[in-house]
């Protein structure tokens, strides 16, 4: 991991209320999918845990491993939608960790724990990952070349963790356009630097290169506006809850995540910025 335990609990660990107050009521910290144009919030995440369900082709006889669990939300729906056999969950945050094991799953376990070293006690029949490889590489190991190899040793990591036929619901969060405006730059890094400090988002061209040899995709879909959709709904759910916030956490964190949400609305709407999810399949290699 590129991004420490540390800077994860600063992107993930602030306070549980405060991502209560804005996310969606399973808790959801990424896009979620619009496949009708109209759906609230609620329904658009759990459009999306579908989709990455369906294409990890989890069943009730599956094992399965949420690789950056975040606070359970995919856990939640492989256990009482999927009605998986058995569900892990790894992540680095503290605080979603402690949401986790809240909620009380059954079949289900979470742990601190960087991928990296992770040993599984045996082989998992399907994998999900949701914008958890945004944190692997840095701006700095992209400049110097570096982008692929990381990622592909996390797909090939992974890949050690499944047999051949099994399937990969992924999502990542992309890079696309650089804007030109100076203002817009220095808001970008402001959100990487303050809001999510060590990570970066890959580029869609890394991620095809990156997938093999141990991964085939077999569907692709993009979902740009979804996440601007998305991005939208929770500042707006944050605003009206501005005067309880800065009472709470303080002015300088209302101010911070302001700023941060205003410009994944406008990187989304701009092609600054995308989303993707992909089945995988397992192939022999």
């Amino acid at each position: 991991m590129t991004s420490t335990q540390a800077d994860i609990d600063v992107s993930y660990s602030v306070s549980n209320e405060f991502f209560e107050l804005w996310l969606d009521k399973n808790m959801h910290y990424t896009s979620g999918a619009y496949l009708k144009g109209d759906e609230t919030l609620e329904q658009a995440q759990i459009n999306k845990i579908r989709i990455l369900s369906e294409y990890a082709e989890v069943d009730e006889n599956s094992r399965v491993l949420d690789i950056g669990c975040g606070w359970g939300s995919a856990m939640d729906h492989l256990v009482n939608e999927c009605n998986a056999k058995e569900v892990h969950g790894i992540t680095l945050s503290t605080a979603q960790l402690e949401w986790v094991h809240k909620r009380n799953l059954p079949r289900a376990k979470a742990w601190l724990q960087d991928y990296s070293t992770y040993v599984p006690e045996q082989k998992y029949d399907a994998l999900i990952s949701i914008e958890m490889i945004d944190h692997l590489c840095s701006p700095k190991q992209a400049r110097e070349g570096k982008a692929v190899d990381i990622y592909r040793q996390y797909f090939n990591k992974l890949g050690e963790w499944v047999e051949p036929g099994a399937h990969f619901g992924f999502q990542a969060i992309l890079s696309d356009r650089l804007p030109r405006k100076r203002k817009d730059v220095e808001d970008l890094a402001f959100t990487a630097n303050v809001i999510f400090p060590g990570g970066r988002n890959p580029r869609m061209e890394e991620l095809v290169q990156a997938v093999r040899p141990k991964w085939e995709i077999i569907e692709l879909r993009t979902q740009r506006m979804d996440y601007r959709n998305t991005t939208a709904e929770w500042l707006r759910r944050m605003r009206e809850h501005e005067a309880y916030i800065r009472k709470t956490w303080g002015d300088q964190l209302f101010d911070d995540y302001e700023r941060y949400l205003d410009v994944c609305v406008r990187g989304f709407e701009a092609h600054w910025c995308s989303d993707v999810q992909m089945k995988l399949l397992r192939v022999e290699r």
